[in-house]
This record gives structure tokens, C-alpha cells and sequence, in this order.
């Protein structure tokens, strides 16, 4: 067998199952893997697999508790969630007339049952196409999340993984099923898929922060402007992908996308060239389309031909299934541009190519990288369909601008988690066609903020506006502050990232997971939790040029939440409607909740900052572990990191937060660190005290507009920072009023002042609606123009829903 590296050998001892979980018998095995899942093989000649297959790489689960009931004809498995029921030796796909006839399952506390052949219809499905696809039908894959309760996973197709990591065919395989039972308890669906299939990637810090790419010929000169025109716009950048024209890309007088070899008229040192990249504190990523093949123009191509056959036009044929090709593929076309410190590559696939060569290629690619451990592995590739979330970043491909693909993106996103995915890749502003919309392209930008990944991206052509600077004023001062905010999540934004890979929570978890009933309600089906603290409720819809703001229903969750911008409060359980500005955006914080910011003195720097501002709401307890690493290498593996609490204890008249270092070594952070707490709706406290383990010591306290803050510098990372505050009924009532919404949509209207005072007696009286109707109407005869009329007659319907 073909030895193509220690980087893709698999541990065949961790595909096996615990035999205490194996019942065999000659044509049967079931092996229970956990209470919630069940493994199923069927074969007529007693075949069965023990190997890692493409999807699933471990079955060496510790013994769950399941009891067994059986005679010589008929066995029962029962776990806390299933009951087995199967008439031994029979095949378990029944007969087309009864498919239930030898075999099923029922899930427990219900009154359904699975079988072989279940059209299983109550499932969310999950993002298997390009985004464009997703906007012409209905996604039709399969996902994890069904209003079931249980799903299952064909595997009997898949290829085997060999020791050393070559790809083999199986071989009369009848049935190789896996069955998930987990009622309403998605997180053990999503735990049990994990642990077979492998947890999520953590991705590196820097894919966290602002992507830029965009389909223009760059050269030396034209990128050093454009990191010029970033800096000097005070926009940060993280990470820049250059597309298809970096490498020579023409043979026989006819372009292709095929290339590995710089084009060296527009770089004349490549390696300069990144390292000016990195010192300015952006990561490279290069656009490739291996399925291409190699063409006679690329360095390494004769010697390339020493070892692959060539076709009659010169060009060495694709072949991701051969492990020689793709040992040449990656030494001699891969490694030399990581010799000058390309970070990751994007695979431009073409959509022609099968799902399973794009699997067996992002396979190969990414864990090529984890041969050193300095670069952690990354790629940014389209959805091969299996195990995706072990090869992250996925790209959604190229999107029309248009409103109709921002309000795709949100439910998109939603429906990757289904199949517990979290790292989606959009272009932020479309990527061509339509056309260019200030408002538009600040909504693309506001949701791209509050996404697990933010890339611009769009095709040629100098009328494609996705530098911020090109646009207004008011266009580039929304997205310039939005985008510092964005890099300013950062630290809250990795901690997450961490806890996906560490524990499989998803980055993003749709409504509809705590309340299916909205998966079936267009207003609400896209909104969205953001990581543990956060709630996000996307503007998808232009504004009313009238009011100059958004109309926007929306449902928050149980609990109590907060405007994450102006601290509003919103008791949960209902459905509101708000009136938003183009600088405004529906992001709320829960109650208790803990978002750590950072700044850094390099805008585009994504390492662990000296400088955290952490914002603290009030209402109740709370602990967030903040978890820091160097992020781009994988010494975190053998606990080069730093997990840290974050203690909120909340009492009316006194709270205190407590950060300690619970686990992790030093020098992973600033050795001192400055730290301002924010307390949000709080008032100034009348006494404050600090602690550096058992020493007290001095900081500054004031109040900024509704928020009393904290600030303590030059402390130690290491240790335990305590922060108390005393006071009476120290939290500010800031109930969300739809009053004060409406009195500042009157005051921004272009209309004579003595009007609005009439408007504002009328609205705001103790009259009924109906009456408040009539009396807005006869304000015509006041000089009120139709258009205002239509307005508050519009406004008087929301007032009348609230």
C-alpha cells in the first residue's frame, strides 16, 4: 500500500467497536454505541467492516447502559431512548409490502418507530448546494435535525480509509446504517455524530477577522495600495485570497483556471510579497482548481512527468482516487508555495466535479497541513457532502447581488448546523450581477459581522463597490465602525469557535431548535444565537424611504435580553416590532451575559490582545470561559493555551466579577493585560473595590452614557483579578418603549415642526386606534402630505399589534 505520510495514517484500533456492544449473528450485527445510537449491518455472507470509512473514523465508545432480551428467534435491545425489535437472520429491510416486518425501532415516550425505508419527512434538511442553487429549490439533502427525533446515516456506500491513509473500495456490503435517537435533545445527536465522525476543526484566530477577496488581476504595487487604502481608512484586514491571476493560467493561446506557479510579471518576489503581507498582520490564501490537472507551463511539470502519465494534449490528467498522483500533487505543486508561507489554499472547484473527489481532495489537502505543526489547518472549499465540518471553511459560491440572496444567507447558515456545520463562507455584498445599493451592501455587511466567517468578494469589473471607501460618507461610516467591531469580537467570537471544537456546540443555532414551530414562519425562521451570549434577528428586507428605517418584526426567546447597542430591555416570549436605521441592527445580549472584546494597537492584528473591554449585563449569574491560544499553530494540542473564568455573581445592590487562569500555561498572552469593565443599564457605584489575589489595588470608575465602567490596568494575566461594586437598586429600568421609537421616527421627518406636535397629540392620546385613525386623515386638511398620512396610519397598525 502506497505510504503517502505519518499526516494521514489512521489508527485502525479507534474504528473499533467495544465488543461488549456487538451482537452478531450470521448475517446480522448491531453494535450499540451509545444510549442514542445504534449502529446496523446486514449481510448475507456474514461481511462485515471494522475499517474507518470516509465518513466514520471511531466506534470506540465506552459501554453504554442497554439491556438485551432474546431467544433463539427474536432479540430486543432497549436503551434509555430506543427500543429494538428484529426476528433474527431475517433481512432487516423487511418487504416492499411490510418494511417493518422483521425489523424496527421505536424511540421511546413516543409513538414512532423507525424502519428501513422511513421517508423520515419531518427532517430540516441542511446546506448542500451553492447558495445559488439554494435560491432556485429546496435543499433536498438530509440533515441531522428532525421533527422526529431520530435520523439516520447510510454509510454502506462509503470508501475505506487504509492504515496509511489510501482510499480503498468496499466490497459486498448489503447494509451499513447508523440510526440517532435523540427525542428533543439535539446536542446528543450532534455529540454522537461527533464522536464518530470526529470533531470540528478549530479554525486559526486570523479566520475570524475580515476577509477580502476579489476577482482583480493584483500585481506588487496594486496590493501594497490597497493594504495603504485599508490602513488609511481605518478598516482592519485579516486575511487577503488572491484569485486565479496570481499563477501563470494560459496554454495554447486559451485561459484556464489551472495553475501553481506564480505569475511572475505581477510579483516579482512572491515571498516578498507575503512577508509583507504578515508583517502588516494578514494571512494569504491562494485560489486552486487541482481537478484541472497540470499543464506543460507549470516549474515543476517535468519533473511532475517522471512520475505521472501524461494525456495526448501535455496535460496530466486529474486523479484524486491514485495516492501517487496526489503525493506529486502535494510535494511538487503544493509544498513550494507553502515554502513561501501561503497560509491555506481555496479550492475553486468546478461544480462539474463529483462529491466524492471533492471529499478525497479536501481530505488530502488539509491534513497535508498538520504535517507542521506552525500551520494550523484551513481550507476554503465548497461542500463535499461528507463530514464537512472536519475541513472547514466552506464557500457558498458565487451569489447574485440582490436582496433576495441576503435573506438566503441567514436560513442557509441555520440549516449548516443541521448537519453540525458552523464555518460558511458568503461574499459579503454578492458576488455579481444586480445591482450596487448602499443600503444593501451595509445589511450584507451588518450580517456578515454576526456570522462565523466575514468575506468580501465579487467578480471583475471597477463598478463593483465592495471597498467601504468607495461609497458615501454615511455607507462607509456605518461599515468602517461595524467592521471594527467585528475584529473587536474576536477574542468572544474564538472562545466559541473553541467550545465547537472542544464540546460540538455550533457557532450558530437557529430559533427553531428551541422553537420548531418557527422553522414555518417566514419572520422568524432566521434568526439565530450567535455563541452562548448573543441573539441575532437579520434585516433581510430594505427600509421604508419615508420613515428612512426598517420595519422589523421579530420574536425574542425566553428570558430577559438586551439591545447589545443601546442596552434596551426586552422581556422574552413575544414578538415585537422595531423601527431600525441604516447604522442599527437587531443584536441582543441575554440576561447575565458576558462579551469580551478586544483592541490591539495593529488594527489587523488577531492575536490575544492586552487590551479586553468586557461587557457585563445585568439581571443574574453567569460564568464564561474565555479560551486563548496562539491561533495558527497546533501546540494548543499539548496545552500550550490559556481557558480562564469570567465569574458575574449579580445582587441588586452589589456585584462582583472574578477573573481567575484556571488551566493552561503562561506566555500564551500578555504577560499584564488592561481590562474595562462595562456594566450595561448599570448606575454608578458607591463603592468599588479591587483585588489582584489578595492584595488590593487602585482603578478608575465612571459612568458613560447608560453604563457604569471599570478600568484596571497593567495587571498580571496570571492569577486572580477581583472586581466588587455596592449600591442601591443599581440596574437601570431600560424597558424597550415603542413611544420613544416612534417620537424619534416623527423628529427625523421632513415636516414643519407645528405639524409633528399635532401628530405626536394624536398618536400618543388615550384615543382608540380606530378614532386616532380619523383624526391622522383629517391632518390633511393641515398640510400633511398622503405620503406622511400613509405612514402613521401604517405606524398606527404597529402600535395597535403592541
Amino acid at each position: 500500500m502506497y505510504n503517502l505520510g505519518e499526516q494521514f495514517a489512521r489508527d485502525y484500533s479507534l474504528a473499533l467497536a467495544n465488543p461488549e456492544c456487538v451482537l452478531q449473528g450470521e448475517k446480522y450485527r448491531f453494535t450499540i454505541l451509545s444510549e442514542s445510537l445504534i449502529r446496523i449491518e446486514y449481510n448475507k455472507d456474514g461481511v462485515f467492516e471494522d475499517r474507518p470509512t470516509e465518513l466514520v473514523w471511531y466506534r470506540n465508545f465506552e459501554k453504554p447502559e442497554f439491556t438485551i432480551k432474546q431467544d433463539k428467534k427474536y432479540l430486543e435491545i432497549e436503551t434509555k431512548y430506543f427500543k429494538l425489535y428484529y426476528t433474527k437472520e431475517a433481512d432487516v429491510r423487511g418487504t416492499k409490502i411490510n418494511p417493518l416486518a422483521n425489523f424496527r425501532i421505536e424511540l421511546k415516550n413516543t409513538e414512532r418507530t423507525w424502519y428501513f425505508g422511513h421517508p423520515e419527512i419531518r427532517n430540516f434538511g441542511t446546506s448542500s448546494e451553492t447558495l445559488e442553487s439554494r435560491n432556485k429549490k429546496k435543499v433536498t439533502k438530509k440533515g441531522l435535525f428532525s421533527g422526529d427525533g431520530f435520523v439516520s446515516i447510510d454509510d454502506s456506500e462509503s470508501k475505506i480509509l487504509s492504515e496509511t491513509g489510501n482510499l480503498m473500495e468496499r466490497s459486498n456490503v448489503e447494509v451499513d446504517t447508523y440510526v440517532f435517537f435523540y427525542l428533543n435533545d439535539f446536542a446528543v445527536c450532534l455529540k454522537d455524530y461527533y464522536q464518530i465522525t470526529g470533531y470540528p476543526a478549530l479554525i486559526p484566530r486570523f479566520a475570524l477577522g475580515n476577509w477580502w477577496s476579489r476577482n482583480v488581476t493584483y500585481n506588487d504595487q496594486s496590493l501594497k495600495k490597497l493594504i495603504t487604502d485599508f490602513k488609511e481608512n481605518k478598516i482592519p484586514l485579516s486575511v487577503l485570497l488572491l484569485n486565479e491571476d496570481w499563477h501563470i493560467n494560459t496554454y495554447q493561446d486559451k485561459k484556464t483556471k489551472a495553475g501553481f506557479t506564480w505569475n511572475e510579471e505581477n510579483f516579482k518576489s512572491p515571498r516578498a510579497m507575503v512577508k509583507y503581507l504578515h508583517s502588516n498582520g494578514i494571512r494569504i490564501g491562494l485560489n486552486i482548481s487541482p481537478e484541472k490537472g497540470f499543464y506543460p507551463y507549470e516549474e515543476y511539470y517535468e519533473k511532475a512527468k517522471g512520475y505521472l502519465e501524461v494525456g495526448k494534449d501535455g496535460i496530466i490528467p486529474f486523479n484524486v482516487f491514485d495516492p501517487k498522483y496526489i503525493d506529486v500533487y502535494l510535494k511538487l505543486f503544493i509544498h513550494p508555495l507553502e515554502n513561501v508561507d501561503i497560509d491555506f489554499f481555496w479550492f475553486d472547484y468546478d461544480t462539474t466535479a463529483s462529491k466524492e473527489e471533492l471529499w478525497a481532495m479536501n481530505h488530502y489537502q488539509f491534513y497535508d497541513m498538520s504535517r507542521n505543526y506552525k500551520n494550523r489547518p484551513m481550507l476554503l472549499t465548497k461542500n463535499c457532502g461528507i463530514a464537512e465540518h472536519r475541513y472547514p471553511v466552506l464557500y457558498s459560491g458565487p451569489t447574485t447581488v440582490s436582496w433576495k440572496t441576503l435573506e438566503a444567507i441567514p436560513l442557509y447558515n441555520a440549516s449548516a448546523a443541521n448537519m453540525g456545520v458552523s464555518f460558511w463562507s458568503h461574499d459579503i455584498g454578492g458576488f455579481h450581477n444586480g445591482v450596487e445599493d448602499n443600503e444593501l451592501y451595509t445589511r450584507f455587511v451588518q450580517l456578515g459581522v454576526f456570522s462565523p466567517i466575514l468575506k468580501f468578494g465579487s467578480e471583475k469589473g471597477k463598478y463593483y463597490k465592495r471597498e467601504p471607501w468607495l461609497w458615501g460618507i454615511k455607507t462607509y461610516s456605518i461599515v468602517r465602525d461595524y467592521l471594527q467591531l467585528r475584529h473587536r469580537l474576536i477574542p468572544y467570537l474564538y472562545a466559541e469557535s473553541y467550545k465547537y471544537h472542544k464540546q460540538g456546540t455550533p457557532l450558530i443555532q437557529p430559533i427553531y431548535y428551541k422553537n420548531p414551530e418557527m422553522y414555518d414562519d417566514v419572520l422568524y425562521r432566521n434568526e439565530y444565537f450567535l455563541g452562548s451570549e448573543l441573539f441575532i434577528s437579520p434585516i433581510v428586507k430594505p427600509k421604508d424611504h419615508v420613515m428612512n428605517r426598517v420595519i422589523h418584526k421579530f420574536f425574542i426567546p425566553e428570558g430577559t435580553w438586551y439591545d447589545f447597542v443601546t442596552g434596551k430591555k426586552f422581556p422574552g416570549g413575544h414578538n415585537y416590532v422595531s423601527f431600525f436605521r441604516d447604522e442599527d441592527y437587531p443584536v441582543f445580549s441575554k440576561s447575565g451575559a458576558i462579551i469580551v472584546l478586544g483592541d490591539n494597537p495593529n488594527p489587523n492584528d488577531t492575536t490575544p490582545p492586552k487590551d479586553l473591554e468586557i461587557h457585563i449585563f445585568p439581571g443574574r449569574n453567569n460564568t464564561y470561559y474565555l479560551y486563548e491560544d496562539d491561533g495558527v499553530s497546533d501546540l494548543y494540542r499539548k496545552d500550550f493555551y490559556l481557558l480562564s473564568s469570567i465569574d458575574y455573581n449579580y445582587l441588586p445592590n452589589n456585584y462582583t466579577v472574578i477573573i481567575r487562569a484556571l488551566e493552561g500555561k503562561s506566555g500564551i498572552v500578555p504577560e499584564r493585560r488592561n481590562y474595562k469593565f462595562r456594566f450595561r443599564n448599570t448606575k454608578h457605584a458607591e463603592d468599588v473595590i479591587i483585588y489582584f489575589n489578595d492584595s488590593k489595588i487602585e482603578g478608575t470608575n465612571y459612568t458613560e452614557g447608560p453604563d457604569f465602567i471599570v478600568e484596571v490596568k497593567d495587571v498580571p494575566s496570571i492569577g486572580q483579578l477581583t472586581v466588587n461594586c455596592k449600591g442601591k437598586d443599581i440596574e437601570i429600568d431600560a424597558v424597550r418603549l415603542i413611544n420613544e421609537d416612534i417620537a424619534n421616527i416623527i423628529s427625523d421627518l421632513q415636516i414643519k415642526t407645528e405639524l409633528k406636535e399635532k401628530i405626536d397629540g394624536v398618536l400618543f392620546s388615550d384615543l382608540p386606534i380606530k378614532k386616532k385613525r380619523i383624526e391622522v386623515r383629517k391632518l390633511k386638511n393641515k398640510g400633511l402630505e398622503p405620503k406622511f398620512i400613509k405612514l402613521f396610519l401604517k405606524l398606527l397598525e404597529y402600535i395597535e399589534q403592541v
